[in-house]
């Protein structure tokens, strides 16, 4: 008995000098990777990030960055995730890809054509495409649009006839959209992202479409100096954990920790729009010509894609998450 006494003593003791003692929850780290540097609109948020969820944790769940790739590829990033070497990871449309093929369905060329349009589709269509990837064991936090694809070239494109004419680099990443592309007619060559400006050089290849800040950041504006003004399809993004992560957060945290993330997300959705309105702006002081595209060029464009589509349905997209989001954009077009 005097054994027993003496340990509750000692317990009690414990927990009044340290007030967690040793029921403390032992701190949970989260490994995130990312592709984009440090120095960017992304690598600032993602800190932020971190810094909430010790904020809301009282430091219980630290989640920590390795900005700049250093992870790899996210075809490297998303095995890693599987086996528990890191636990979240930044991913865009080509890494949501291999999780889920529903999503790379909302990046199918002059499809969506908007912010306004992206947003009612998102709205629909998220829970949807956020229960396809839970069931693959991963968690959503976040989604971001992280900007437009446009076409450049070196010489003027408007219409589908010009682009035709030329070669054009593609991702060997996407072969979505360079598959897409070439059922339209279009030459399409795959290049290695550091090889872009010295194939733009050799006149290997003649156009590319890309984010208009990746095309400012590698001065590639400076040999393909025309910019179609058209929107070729939006560039998607978002923050995913792995299942077994998600649940070692608790429970108490896992609400508030998605909310400050899904409001850091809305204000890099906000800065990415500024901040390429900014790229195209910045080159056009130094060369880039934006070639605008009419109302009845733009449809020459969409039309030879409704042509093609038939086609890359049930291979290159899928035809259910495609005929879902035809619906939503017709509904809301007839509207406007």
């Amino acid at each position: 008995m005097k054994k027993i006494i003496a340990f509750i003593g000692c317990l009690l003791l414990v927990t009044l000098v340290n007030p967690s003692g040793i029921f403390a929850q032992r701190k949970v780290t989260i490994k995130l990777a990312s592709m984009a540097p440090e120095n960017t609109v992304w690598g600032a948020a993602l800190n932020r990030i971190s810094r909430e969820w010790a904020a809301v944790s009282n430091g219980e769940v630290e989640l920590r960055v390795y900005h700049n790739g250093v992870a790899g590829t996210e075809t490297d990033v998303l095995q890693k995730l599987k086996i528990n070497q890191i636990q979240a990871a930044v991913l865009t449309s080509f890494g949501i890809n291999l999780i889920s093929p529903e999503v790379m369905t909302l990046s199918t060329p002059f499809f969506i054509r908007d912010d306004n349009e992206l947003k009612t589709v998102l709205n629909a269509i998220k829970p949807e495409l956020e229960a396809k990837i839970n069931a693959k064991g991963f968690q959503t936090l976040t989604w971001v649009k992280s900007g437009w694809v446009k076409l450049f070239s070196k010489s003027p494109v408007f219409v589908p006839s010009d682009l035709k004419r030329l070669k054009v680099g593609t991702t060997p990443d996407a072969p979505e959209l360079t598959q897409a592309f070439k059922t339209m007619g279009y030459q399409m060559i795959p290049i290695n992202g550091s090889d872009t400006l010295i194939a733009l050089n050799s006149n290997r290849i003649e156009a590319l479409y890309q984010s208009p800040v990746m095309v400012g950041g590698l001065q590639l504006f400076g040999v393909a100096k025309h910019m179609t003004s058209l929107n070729v399809a939006p560039f998607m993004a978002g923050i995913f954990l792995n299942e077994r992560a998600w649940r070692m957060i608790p429970e108490q945290y896992r609400a508030e920790i998605a909310r400050r993330s899904n409001r850091i997300a809305e204000e890099i959705d906000a800065s990415i729009t500024q901040l390429e309105a900014e790229a195209v702006q910045t080159m056009k002081r130094h060369g880039l010509v934006v070639n605008q595209v009419s109302p009845e060029q733009s449809q020459i464009w969409y039309s030879d894609m409704e042509r093609a589509i038939d086609s890359l349905l049930g291979t290159v997209f899928d035809r259910d998450t495609y005929k879902k989001v035809q619906l939503i954009l017709t509904d809301y077009r007839s509207k406007r």
